[in-house]
């Protein structure tokens, strides 16, 4: 015979509780909950009879948890978490009602917001919100229906399906390839090479064309490859980028590949389509990703490159 279920606080002083404690505030935590101050007293203060301790002290105005506040809070966060992760499991878009889709900043700027117009009119019941990644960590701590991550995931525990091959060139603006000669890799010397997070570093590609250690006349380092990107249009050097974040620019003529031997470009699995933990395919996420891989031309799976096996393990 299973044995009674163990009485518990009611759930809007809990509420009330947990928003105030980590809020550290009354106001704050009122606020958050759509109550007012008062409102959020008085629930801590039946859940204060319920359990016959006070959780809150109150000092020149303000309120401090008490010693049994401190645990208590503690031991309810980690419950609400675990409510949280297996309402997620069950059910990933009923929380807000829409398709969270998360990526990192360069791709969700200037490849995936641009087209999501055209989802939106071929799935106009869907509500997207459109996160983005700080980087591979952000996997672990953000809530998402369907992530696009730039370089292999770390966690072999992943759903990560790789998405696209993309070959990596160096680009840079017309005026930039006048000034400086560039005819071929080796007259990168004179240029001032601009690295960004990427899949192939510069010293992988010089490696790979069998260049060897090739000494720039200069170097510059930045975040993300918007920046690098932007930086590169108004010919402050030459970035390592291929097509799909510089489609815009390549278009329009600001960027210029100055080597167009087949042997100056390497290849590189780039992006990754990762889904969560125990993630339930719904129509959303399945219209989602039909359309993504549509989008990028990689409607089949992808077999990831060495090189961006090797550079994933760093």
């Amino acid at each position: 015979m299973t044995p009674p279920r163990q009485k518990l606080p009611p759930l809007k002083a809990l509420l009330a509780f947990e928003a105030a404690s980590r809020q550290d505030s009354f106001a704050k935590g009122a606020l958050e909950l759509g109550v007012t101050p008062s409102a959020v007293s008085h629930q801590i203060q039946v859940l204060e009879e319920f359990l016959g301790v006070k959780l809150f002290q109150r000092r020149a105005g303000r309120a401090v948890l008490t010693p049994a506040g401190m645990v208590y809070s503690r031991e309810l966060e980690q419950a609400f978490g675990i409510i949280g992760k297996a309402t997620t499991l069950v059910a990933p878009q009923s929380q807000h009602g829409h398709l969270v889709i998360a990526s990192g900043p360069s791709f969700a700027a200037k490849w995936l917001q641009p087209r999501l117009p055209d989802f939106l009119s071929r799935h106009p019941e869907v509500r997207i919100r459109l996160s983005t990644l700080s980087g591979m960590a952000d996997l672990d701590d953000s809530r998402f229906d369907i992530a696009i991550a730039y370089a292999l995931p770390a966690g072999t525990a992943r759903d990560a399906e790789p998405l696209v091959t993309e070959m990596l060139r160096p680009l840079c603006s017309p005026a930039l390839a006048a000034r400086l000669d560039l005819r071929s890799p080796g007259d990168l010397v004179r240029a001032t090479l601009i690295h960004s997070s990427n899949a192939v570093t510069w010293k992988d590609y010089f490696r790979r064309l069998a260049i060897g250690e090739l000494h720039a006349a200069n170097e510059l380092w930045l975040d993300r490859s918007s920046m690098a990107i932007d930086a590169a249009v108004n010919g402050l050097g030459v970035i390592l980028e291929g097509d799909i974040l510089v489609e815009r620019e390549m278009n329009e003529g600001k960027l210029v590949a100055p080597f167009a031997a087949p042997e100056c470009r390497v290849t590189a699995t780039s992006y990754y389509l990762v889904r969560p933990r125990g993630h339930r395919s719904g129509a959303q996420n399945a219209a989602f990703e039909s359309w993504l891989k549509a989008e990028l031309g990689t409607a089949g799976p992808v077999k990831p490159t060495p090189a961006a096996a090797r550079a994933a393990a760093h």
